[in-house]
C-alpha cells in the first residue's frame, strides 16, 4: 500500500527508508501454535529525506538514482541492512488497509536483511527474478487476506507471461536446497 500526501517526505535513498510489508502471515512453531504477523523492515542507516525541489530535479536528470546508491553503497562495501520486527494483533489482521497499533502490540525483532552484493549479471539477476507470496519457507503460512489470497494465484501468472513457462526452474528463482529430477538439461 503506497502512502501519498503524508508529512514521511521522499527518501534520499532507498537505504534510508523503512519497509512495511502490507500483507498479514501466519507463522507456524514446531508444536504447531500459530501467530498472526505483519513484516516491518526498519533501517539501520537512519531514515533520511530529500527537499521536493531536489527530487523533482533528480526524477529528470538522473531517474536510477536511487539504484545508482544502492548499488554504489553495495560496491564500496557500506552494507544496506534492516532489522526484521514482526507485529500480532487481536482483531482484523486481514485487511491491508489497517495500521497495527504498536502501542498494544510493540514490535519484535527477529532478523534482519542485509543486501552485501551487487548482481553480475542484471538481466539474470534482476529482469528475471520472480518474486510471490506463495513461495513459503517452513513455519511460515498464508493467511486468509483476500489480497493475499489473490495474490497466490496471480503472481504466478504474471511471472509466467513476463519470464516464461520456466520462471521458478532459473537460478535466481531456484529454492537453494533444490532436489534435481535430471529432466533438463541432463
Amino acid at each position: 500500500v503506497t502512502i501519498l500526501m503524508s508529512d514521511r517526505g521522499i527518501p534520499a535513498t532507498l537505504r534510508h527508508m523503512h519497509g512495511f510489508g502490507s500483507h498479514t502471515f501466519k507463522w507456524v512453531n514446531a508444536e504447531g501454535a500459530a501467530v498472526w504477523v505483519k513484516y516491518h523492515f526498519k533501517t539501520e542507516q537512519g531514515v533520511k529525506n530529500m527537499d521536493v525541489d531536489l527530487a523533482a530535479k533528480i526524477a529528470g536528470e538522473r531517474p536510477d538514482y536511487h539504484t545508482e546508491d544502492l548499488f554504489n553503497a553495495i560496491d564500496k562495501g557500506d552494507f544496506p541492512a534492516w532489522r526484521l520486527d514482526a507485529d500480532t494483533y487481536r482483531f482484523d489482521p486481514f485487511d491491508v488497509t489497517k495500521v497495527w497499533s504498536q502501542k498494544d502490540y510493540p514490535l519484535i525483532e527477529v532478523g534482519r536483511m542485509v543486501l552485501d552484493r551487487n548482481p553480475e549479471n542484471y538481466f539474470a539477476e534482476v529482469e528475471q527474478a520472480t518474486f510471490s507470496p506463495g513461495s513459503f519457507v517452513p513455519g511460515i503460512e498464508a493467511s486468509p487476506d483476500k489480497m493475499l489470497q489473490g495474490r497466490l494465484f496471480a503472481y504466478a501468472d504474471a511471472h509466467r507471461y513476463r519470464v516464461g513457462a520456466n520462471h521458478n526452474q532459473l537460478p535466481i528463482n531456484r529454492p537453494i536446497a533444490e532436489v534435481n529430477n535430471n529432466q533438463r538439461d541432463g
